[in-house]
């Protein structure tokens, strides 16, 4: 077998002089990065030279043991590939943006007959409208609060015959009964887009329009709620900072320090700034601020439901880069779609504010990193004193089970690293040994030992959430299989901590730090687990029930669970997205929604 050395030079050798997409492995073959390349022979062969460009380049060349390469046909299939890599292995030495998977959108769902507004984290391609990605779970709850008082769309899923609730209270002008118009309910439709598109002004004057002819015709009831609708708008209007452009811009406000960098997008639509977000990117240490900003540009507008006109930069691209995002984002937004750096004006001074605010927001995050560095030294510390510990423990596990009379009993396992929660490294298991009784002792020695059987690594101290009885439990496991690791009960009554061999538990003070931290990995652990048991039941239930729909047998079964994941998504889902399921077809998907209407109507 050839060294490392001698197969990187062999495949080196057989680099094409064409664009694609190469994979950079170490030594376990874990893909440490992902890159482009207009040439692939000249970029990865500049990795190996004797002087690397940069720092970051130097320390990922040194731990390069292999390399895999994909030949397309052009840069922007490269740039396309790249980001589909980066987003599956999200590599080590990639700047990644963090956390990108967890923001959700509002769905205007367009195809229905009446249409809803509601928060998704899902993409259905049925022709809905999307707006978002937004940051905070929170302004976008708020958001949806505001829409529904100002324009009153169903919320049912399932329309009935007759009004519900929600139309007594105002909050509905049921559709299902026949109590609106479609035209009208389109045009509370449109108002719900226009405002999300930030066309207020526009919005504004329709409006106003429709409420001088409601009034002229003596229908003073609607227009009431029309001069309430315009008020509450106006009042949103005043909120938002006007700028002198045209059109629809995004604002990407930059700052950086070490390996974390700070992106603030400020949104304009219309000429006004109708919203902001920010965001942090990782492992852009030595790599300069075209970088992060490329590959911010690529990772958030991958997802992003709508795409500006214009994207500004306080950056600038290399030609080759900006002109390949620009096609990139052009062929996403079906329009043409530009991309840049202002040197003066208007544009010039929105990057300095957004720029200003992204330095702000990245001091505020590092102190709040350097006060929890400070709490986990603190912790730390006082759990090497108090629990005799060699060292501070860098890795800690914690166990706990789940059940509900010893039904669908579930146990997980949460894992700190320096005080935060590595949730890459989470598990949750279905016990097998307790199915049916309840038996705390029995499931915690089963999950212990099927997660220290075989190990790939061990933590430097294990948590059980319990008492004497679950610690020991435990503990003839852990020390059967030859592991010599620390291992604690910690009871949640009165926070008593349980040490092996020590016949009374031990407290300690309600707001030390140490026992602030073997609560909150214990109450992760606790969450996880929970959350899996609900899951299990779930899986349950939805399996009694589907087993009774026409059309639905153990395949489609099987195949609904795993494309929606709950019987709430199934019972919720349309026609159309039950259709366009995995092994599903029209007819069995009108058979699921036919089924479920039934069950709520009280005839099944």
């Amino acid at each position: 077998m050839p060294d490392v050395a001698e197969r990187i030079k062999e495949k080196l050798a057989l680099l094409p002089d064409r664009p694609g997409v190469y994979t950079m492995k170490d030594g376990t073959g874990n893909v440490i990065y992902v890159g482009k390349a207009a040439v692939l022979k000249n970029r990865v062969r500049s990795y190996f030279r004797n002087s690397p460009d940069s720092a970051k380049t130097l320390a990922l060349a040194a731990r390069i043991a292999d390399f895999e390469y994909i030949v397309t046909a052009n840069e922007l299939e490269a740039l396309i590939l790249e980001s589909t890599l980066i987003k599956k292995h999200r590599p080590r030495y990639n700047i990644l943006l963090k956390d990108d998977k967890s923001y959700p959108y509002l769905r205007v769902t367009c195809p229905e007959e009446y249409p809803r507004v509601f928060m998704t984290r899902r993409f259905v391609r049925d022709g809905s409208r999307y707006f978002g990605p937004y940051a905070s779970v929170g302004a976008l709850r708020e958001t949806l609060v505001f829409l529904r008082k100002l324009f009153p769309l169903r919320t049912c899923r399932k329309p009935g015959k007759r009004p519900c609730l929600e139309f007594h209270i105002k909050r509905c002008l049921a559709p299902c009964a026949g109590l609106v118009d479609k035209a009208t309910y389109t045009g509370l439709v449109d108002g719900v887009c226009c405002f999300l598109e930030g066309k207020s002004d526009f919005l504004i004057k329709r409006l106003r329009a429709a409420m001088l002819d409601a009034s002229g015709g003596l229908r003073y009831e609607e227009a009431a709620r029309l001069r309430d609708q315009i008020s509450a708008l106006e009042i949103i209007r005043q909120q938002q900072t006007a700028v002198t452009v045209a059109g629809n811009l995004d604002a990407l406000g930059l700052a950086s320090s070490g390996s974390l960098t700070c992106v603030q997008i400020f949104f304009v639509r219309q000429g006004k700034v109708t919203g902001r977000d920010h965001f942090l990117l990782s492992g852009g240490e030595t790599a300069p601020d075209w970088e992060a900003a490329a590959a911010f540009i690529k990772q958030y507008y991958d997802k992003a439901a709508f795409i500006p006109a214009e994207i500004i930069l306080p950056v600038v691209l290399p030609d080759e880069e900006r002109t390949l995002l620009a096609a990139w984002l052009t062929g996403r937004a079906g329009r043409q779609v530009s991309v840049g750096r202002p040197a003066r004006g208007v544009k010039r001074d929105l990057l300095v504010l957004a720029a200003e605010n992204a330095h702000t927001l990245l001091k505020e995050e590092q102190q709040s990193r350097r006060r929890q560095d400070a709490g986990w030294t603190a912790a730390a510390e006082q759990l090497v004193g108090a629990l005799g510990l060699a060292e501070a423990p860098e890795r800690i596990d914690c166990f706990d089970i789940s059940h509900i009379q010893g039904a669908h009993t579930a146990a997980s396992m949460s894992v700190f690293r320096a005080g935060n929660p590595s949730r890459k490294d989470y598990r949750r298991y279905k016990i097998q040994s307790t199915e049916g009784r309840p038996d705390d002792f029995k499931a915690m020695s089963e999950v212990v030992l099927r997660r220290y059987e075989k190990y790939d690594s061990l933590p430097d101290l294990v948590i059980i959430d319990g008492g004497r009885g679950q610690l020991n439990a435990a503990l003839e496991v852990v020390r059967g299989l030859g592991l010599n690791i620390p291992v604690i009960g910690l009871a949640k009554q009165f926070e008593e901590i349980w040490l092996e061999g020590v016949k009374h538990p031990m407290r300690l003070p309600a707001d030390s730090p140490a026992l602030l931290l073997l609560r909150r990995i214990r109450d992760e652990a606790h969450r996880f687990a929970v959350s899996y048991h609900r899951k299990l039941r779930a899986k349950r239930n939805m399996v009694s029930l589907l087993d009774n729909i026409p059309e639905i047998g153990e395949t489609r079964r099987k195949a609904l669970w795993e494309h929606f994941g709950s019987l709430q998504a199934i019972r919720e889902a349309s026609t159309e997205e039950l259709a366009q399921a995995p092994r599903m077809n029209k007819r069995a998907a009108e058979s699921v929604v036919r089924y479920f209407s039934l069950t709520d109507e009280g005839f099944v």
